[in-house]
């Protein structure tokens, strides 16, 4: 088959430009007959060891990766060339690995599109700060959905959720997974931990949980910071500090970095031990999971939950919201609790602390379950979804 492929995100730093570069990088190593042509806005090199991928460019005057997000918007003009750069190829599918960089294609070309999660349908009020973005996502999101032969999502409560709050049929959805990238692993590197603290301004010393992502409402990370506070009653806890990884700007999606920040700097407790470090690069964040007494996930909900299983491999414990697909990537690797509820999370952020046998129990289910997901399995399973759409 000839499959065509939207590669305009994979600049993005966020969960699904990661996806899309994993995901893409992984397929075309997988042995298989297929050609793929990959469009993209912006000038892309790093694929010119695969002999079956075609990389075709239609520049556009701001980058999708700037333009496609909550407070931005596409030009017509750049979708058109992205539209007739589709149409000018003998493709006999198209497959956008996000929803978000999604632009219409000819109607006589089959469409896969990947919806990572609901979460914009089910809390549009934390992902939007306006109207304006909420139309423009609902108008792109029903555009896709209605073009798209599938749907394509990364774990069961996610196609659950798509199910509830977009509307697609089960029928109509089918399911990959994601993975941990081939830098995330358990090291013994002390000095390497060691100046990745010190260039972040990090205590050497403490014990440090960690959350990497999206400094967004829906991250619950206000109620992070409630349950923390509550807990630092506890003789352990007070010397545990809390680090929050993630680009202070959001990358151009809505952030709540300022109240976090000012709830923070104002409240005495809090200000000694909560650390903003901004956006951390991959290696960095290597050291950081490694370096963590565990990592925490308190979303209201997650499509999949990368920066879980990301820190699973490198051997770090969960503390977990018990929405969304987080319950089903962790396993028993975490610590749950209602993100709803002060008292619950900081029940589960005391027991991490204080039950150093259970803790280092997870930290051996983290490493074991983190074995399961490979990015290779989820390139093989999305390539097959992609060849059963020429057999509907």
């Amino acid at each position: 088959m000839n499959i065509g492929i939207d590669a305009t995100c994979w600049w993005n730093n966020r969960g699904f430009g990661r996806f899309t570069r994993e995901m893409l990088t992984a397929m075309f190593r997988l042995e298989s007959a297929h050609r793929f042509y990959l469009f993209v806005d912006q000038p892309l090199g790093e694929l010119s060891q695969f002999e079956n991928v075609q990389v075709i460019e239609a520049r556009s005057s701001r980058p999708t990766t700037e333009a496609a997000v909550a407070d931005g918007s596409r030009s017509p003009v750049s979708m058109y060339k992205l539209y007739r750069a589709v149409a000018s190829c003998p493709l006999d599918i198209m497959f956008f690995p996000a929803v978000y960089s999604w632009f219409p294609v000819p109607l006589r070309v089959p469409v896969m599109v990947t919806l990572h999660d609901a979460i914009a349908e089910r809390y549009p009020k934390l992902i939007f700060p306006n109207w304006r973005g909420r139309l423009f996502w609902a108008i792109k999101m029903k555009s896709a959905v209605w073009t798209s032969r599938r749907i394509l999502t990364v774990s069961r409560a996610a196609k659950a959720e798509i199910i509830q709050y977009i509307g697609v049929s089960s029928e109509k959805i089918d399911i990959t997974t994601e993975a941990p990238g081939p830098a995330f692993q358990q090291i013994d590197d002390e000095a390497r931990k060691r100046d990745v603290r010190r260039r972040y301004k990090l205590p050497l010393n403490a014990p440090i949980i960690v959350f990497v992502g999206g400094l967004a409402p829906h991250k619950n990370l206000h109620g992070l910071l409630d349950g923390y506070e509550k807990s630092l009653s506890s003789s352990l806890v007070k010397d545990v500090n809390l680090v929050l990884v993630g680009d202070f700007k959001g990358a151009g999606f809505y952030s709540n970095y300022d109240s976090l920040y000012n709830r923070v700097r104002s409240n005495p407790q809090l200000c000694k031990r909560v650390h903003f470090t901004g956006y951390v690069p991959e290696e960095d964040l290597v050291s950081l999971y490694n370096s963590a007494l565990a990592v925490a996930m308190p979303s209201y909900s997650e499509g999949f939950g990368l920066p879980a299983v990301e820190a699973m491999a490198c051997s770090a414990p969960v503390l977990s919201s018990d929405r969304g697909s987080l319950p089903e990537v962790v396993g028993e690797a975490g610590i749950y609790f209602d993100p709803t509820d002060v008292t619950d999370i900081s029940r589960a952020i005391n027991e991490m602390v204080e039950n150093d046998v259970l803790r280092e129990q997870l930290s051996r289910n983290a490493l074991a379950t983190a074995r399961g997901f490979t990015w290779q399995k989820a390139a093989a399973l999305t390539l097959t979804h992609l060849e059963g759409m020429r057999r509907r």
